[in-house]
């Protein structure tokens, strides 16, 4: 398995992990709070969201590159879709093996 994780500047991290994790339930497993967000993606992916003052912190974990690719740029485009007012997030991606 390898690992990403990204801290993402933003006030409303809190907002935009619950909106996301609202809209993959309908698809995919979801367990969250409104400070915390885990979600079981494809291909044996899970992301999961911890929601600061100041910023939201995005850790996905896949197994192998290719997914891992994939899942930042689903995972991107989904919260930058719901942070329409911020977006483009700035997400700096840190990739380490688990």
């Amino acid at each position: 398995m390898i690992t990403t994780q990204a801290e993402v500047p933003t006030t409303h991290g809190s907002r935009y992990l619950q909106q996301l994790c609202k809209h993959w339930a309908h698809k995919l497993e979801v367990a969250f709070t409104p400070e915390r967000g885990e979600v079981k993606l494809p291909d044996g992916a899970v992301a999961t969201m911890i929601a600061g003052e100041a910023a939201l912190a995005v850790h996905i974990t896949a197994p192998n590159a290719e997914t891992l690719a994939r899942m930042k740029d689903v995972v991107a485009r989904h919260l930058d879709r719901f942070a329409f007012r911020e977006a483009p997030l700035p997400f700096d991606w840190h990739d380490a093996a688990a």
